[in-house]
């Protein structure tokens, strides 16, 4: 079996433009990846063709490995928007091999140590401002079954917040916490925001509140300052969204630079990067909770992850709160029961992507998200 052809979509979501990879083979097999990596989603396009082209068409779909190493051996200048145009590429060609051995992917990289996956919802909140409303919406995600949520409630905050704006977080988080009790988890989402020193006073002030976590407490980029924040907080940092491939994650892991790691599929370089990644961090005993922000496809394969995987701790998705199309997009999405998904049995990823639901969605260049503007929240969230 041989590739024949590499083709990437790209389609107008809210915020972001999914993006999606098929690829074609001589056999009539045809695989799906995704590759969304927000706002450089053009950017990421063109390498998949490119890459398509130089390095995919004509091989055999199976030799994933090889062609994830010539990749990075040969391009050499990596970033997010190369590993995503990467785990696009390779997401699409785990669903052909799935596909070719009747398998679900997951029993291909050592079978399943888990039948149900645990998730919480994002994309819930959408104005922190107004309590009644966040409460009521708090209310919504607990009746659609969910046991943890996650939100930001520093609104436009930047390096440093004023005491009257942390108390107004502190009001947010405690609105949320009596909205949903004692017994659902409160994932709190710092987006990067704040110098160290501000960071760990916003961390000691949510303590009343029982959040399961802090996410990315600073920006991601200095390993060492991250690494300061989490010896000193009294509460868990998780972080990784933005480190890329099993080479940063190490750095941060012997750094002791997160109690929880966030590893995007997509931006870390794909499914079998990001096994590799919880494997680094299951030898420091560190779990594994990966960032799930975009479209359908990477929650399918995140799912796969975490069945595989045994650091597991639970993953994120969009999926109830998202763009009103999206379930159209991708038959055989598994649903959120009870707070969890039940794990995909059929070959491959397990589901089939409608081409005319792509095609009635083009790219919208207008899908971008400032986070430190007074409207994001409206924009991401529904």
């Amino acid at each position: 079996m041989k590739v024949t052809q590499v083709d990437a979509f790209l389609m107008g979501a809210a915020w972001r433009n999914y993006t999606f990879v098929k690829i074609q083979t001589d056999s009539g097999l045809v695989g799906w990846g995704e590759a969304t990596l927000g706002w450089k989603e053009s950017a990421v396009r063109e390498l998949i063709v490119d890459y398509g082209r130089r390095y995919v068409v004509g091989k055999n779909p199976f030799d994933i490995e090889d062609l994830w190493f010539r990749l990075y051996q040969i391009e050499h200048n990596t970033g997010p928007v190369m590993f995503s145009a990467m785990a696009g590429i390779e997401m699409a060609l785990w669903d052909i091999v799935g596909k070719a051995c009747g398998q679900p992917v997951f029993n291909l990289v050592g079978g399943k140590v888990r039948s149900k996956v645990k998730a919480y919802a994002n994309g819930w909140y959408s104005n922190t401002q107004d309590l009644k409303h966040l409460s009521d919406r708090a209310s919504d995600v607990i009746g659609r079954g969910y046991k943890a949520l996650k939100f930001d409630p520093f609104g436009e905050g930047g390096r440093e917040i004023s005491s009257a704006e942390l108390r107004q977080a502190c009001l947010t988080v405690e609105t949320v916490r009596k909205a949903i009790g004692d017994d659902v988890d409160i994932l709190l989402e710092f987006h990067g925001r704040f110098s160290p020193i501000m960071a760990l006073e916003a961390i000691r002030a949510m303590i009343p509140y029982n959040p399961a976590w802090c996410e990315e407490p600073i920006p991601a980029h200095n390993n060492e300052a991250m690494a300061q924040v989490v010896a000193s907080s009294p509460l868990r940092v998780a972080t990784g969204e933005h480190i890329y491939s099993r080479f940063g994650f190490l750095d941060l892991l012997q750094r002791k630079a997160a109690h929880v790691i966030q590893p995007d599929i997509t931006y870390s370089g794909g499914f079998l990067e990001t096994k590799k990644i919880a494997a680094l961090a299951e030898a420091h005993y560190v779990s594994v909770a990966p960032h799930n922000c975009d479209g359908p496809l990477k929650t399918v394969a995140g799912i796969h992850l975490a069945a595989n995987i045994p650091n597991f701790l639970i993953l994120e998705t969009f999926q109830d709160y998202d763009v009103p199309w999206r379930e159209e997009l991708t038959s055989g999405t598994p649903r959120v029961k009870d707070g969890y998904y039940d794990v995909p049995t059929a070959p491959g990823w397990g589901i089939e992507v409608n081409e005319d639901v792509i095609a009635a969605h083009p790219e919208d260049p207008d899908a971008k998200l400032n986070m430190f503007s007074s409207d994001w929240e409206h924009r991401m969230c529904r």
